[in-house]
């Protein structure tokens, strides 16, 4: 029976195995029209559309998130990456800081751990740490607000 989505098998098996390998609960892929979405627990979603109408047809009319307005905020600190937050250098350790914090620029806040490497996220600007958005060892996404300095 013939592919009727044309869809690269190939993309498909790199996705799903970069998804294993950082650990993340699904990865997302689009260029010129395919959008392709792995997941786990066995659901592998692939669309061949044009970007706009597959995403139209997912979520018609999106609200502004809180993610949206904080992403506005002078003291977002966003994930330069995709990775996994971690709060602490390593398991039992104290937290980079806690809300309510005063951190200084270039201070470490947290670690995006990428396919196996540690990346420190320093404070873009001094300031006291209003919000964590993000739980330790919880999966983050790129651009994806972590805390909030004021």
């Amino acid at each position: 029976m013939p592919n009727k989505l044309n869809v690269d098998k190939k993309l498909i098996a790199d996705l799903a195995a970069l998804l294993e390998k950082t650990g993340l609960s699904e990865i997302e892929w689009s260029e010129g029209g395919v959008q392709v979405r792995v997941a786990r627990g066995g659901q592998t979603v692939a669309v061949q559309a044009p970007a706009q109408v597959a995403i139209a047809q997912a979520d018609p009319a999106p609200a502004p998130s809180l993610q949206e307005d904080l992403a506005k905020h002078p003291g977002a600190v966003k994930s330069p990456m995709v990775g996994t937050a971690y709060h602490a250098p390593e398991p039992g350790a104290s937290p980079f800081v806690r809300v309510g914090d005063t951190v200084s620029q270039g201070q470490t806040v947290m670690i995006v751990e990428a396919m196996k490497t540690m990346n420190p996220i320093p404070a873009p600007k001094g300031g006291r740490v209003k919000q964590i958005l993000v739980g330790n060892q919880e999966p983050v996404e790129y651009g994806q607000v972590l805390l909030v300095l004021e």
